[in-house]
């Protein structure tokens, strides 16, 4: 699996359709999740790939929301982004925006965390230390169950995230816990900087 575009111009490019804060910080949770994974499911050497495609997954999102997943190949195509990454990118959208079926273990683990990390990024801005480092999956669990609760994020899809992975939900919130813990610092960090260059 080759990304055929590097970090840089997938950050670029990210930018070039999204303006939102919001959505950019998303689009940089996501990578940074996919990296933990890709260290943690055994696949190291394919760290950039899946981070990428965590990178871009909702590059569409924000100026297409109506054909999210369907004019993505579109921006992705022209900017040179290589057919693997493509199909990967469009298939966290299964079933929602798309029919492009999640295959490889990278793409089962994108489509179980897009919307976990807006559920667990909700509930961390919640608490005193508006941080993940000291989230219990017990307290997640509580979030998951209030359906009022960033009623964006779709709790159906999450639990078949973790059916498609053969996890448990709790498996699938530790370990997605842990891997924003790994990136938290580092995102917040990209957001400043961002922000005084919108500014």
């Amino acid at each position: 699996m080759e990304s055929k575009i590097n970090r840089e111009e997938a950050l670029d490019l990210l930018k070039k359709y999204n303006k939102e804060p919001f959505h950019i910080q998303h689009g940089l949770t996501v990578e940074g999740v996919m990296r933990w994974f890709a260290g943690e499911a055994g696949y190291g050497d394919e760290e950039e790939y899946w981070g990428i495609t965590g990178l871009l997954h909702d590059i569409d999102f924000e100026l297409y929301p109506e054909e999210h997943c369907i004019k993505a190949p579109e921006l992705l195509r022209e900017a040179g982004v290589g057919e693997d990454m493509i199909y990967s990118i469009c298939s966290h959208g299964y079933g929602l925006c798309c029919d492009v079926e999640p295959k490889h273990e990278m793409e089962k683990i994108l489509f179980a965390v897009d919307e976990l990390t807006g559920l667990i990024g909700a509930a961390a801005r919640m608490r005193p230390s508006k941080s993940v480092m000291d989230m219990e999956v017990s307290s997640l669990k509580k979030k998951f169950k209030d359906k009022r609760f960033a009623a964006g994020c779709s709790r159906d899809v999450i639990r078949q995230g973790a059916e498609r992975l053969g996890w448990e939900l709790n498996e699938l919130f530790e370990k997605t816990i842990e891997a924003m813990r790994s990136c938290e610092a580092q995102i917040q960090e990209a957001m400043e900087k961002l922000e005084t260059t919108m500014n």
